[in-house]
């Protein structure tokens, strides 16, 4: 019998996009197998990451269910912080977790989740305590951690330096890899553990990765 296909990994994509806070996360996710699609305000409308990469989104966020993803991921862009235009994305996200599917959000995304009260009661980080405690409709500040990334249910959370450790966390709630696979996986890209890499070999070799 073969096996129940893997539902997308979504990733947002608009104007200002923070290009290498989720490049170790999506780029590990599809040598797994997974597949990540983009997805824009509108599919028509190609857009900029403040790297300055144009990217034609698959699809637009209205046509996005959570039923058909495996998990969201927000990433920091400078529109989260100088209006409401990605607000929509943040609502999108509402509708994930109120489904019980995951949500990521890195950097300036933690701010519009806080905005959207989907940080209250939910422990999370962000690049700062003031950063999210100066958004209008907050009330999540007793749930703050000092942590580079971290996740609570279908929630996880990071500020704007920990691009890898957000991806072991976005790797660890997928189940990408083994626990000590992972573990090699984060020695590795975060803290360039030679002892990792034959740890990873063999794991690639005996295919259990």
């Amino acid at each position: 019998m073969s096996e129940t296909p893997r539902k997308p990994v979504h990733l947002a994509v608009y104007d200002t996009y923070a290009d290498w806070e989720t490049g170790h996360t999506t780029a590990h996710l599809t040598q797994r197998g997974h597949t990540v699609r983009t997805v824009g305000l509108s599919a028509a409308q190609p857009v900029t990451t403040m790297g300055g990469v144009r990217i034609q989104p698959d699809l637009a966020l209205a046509d996005l269910r959570p039923e058909d993803s495996s998990l969201l991921i927000l990433t920091g862009a400078s529109l989260w912080d100088t209006g409401d235009e990605l607000t929509p994305f943040a609502a999108k996200a509402r509708e994930f977790l109120a489904a019980g599917v995951p949500v990521a959000a890195i950097c300036g995304a933690t701010a519009g989740l806080a905005r959207e009260g989907l940080l209250d009661g939910r422990t999370h980080t962000s690049g700062a305590s003031f950063y999210l405690a100066e958004q209008p409709g907050y009330g999540g500040a007793e749930s703050y951690v000092e942590a580079d990334a971290v996740t609570d249910g279908d929630l996880i959370t990071a500020g704007p330096t920990e691009p890898v450790a957000f991806a072991r966390e976005v790797f660890a709630r997928l189940d990408v890899y083994k626990p000590d696979v992972l573990d090699a996986w984060y020695g590795l890209f975060h803290d360039s553990d030679p002892a990792a890499y034959p740890v990873l070999m063999a794991a690639s070799a005996a295919g259990d990765a």
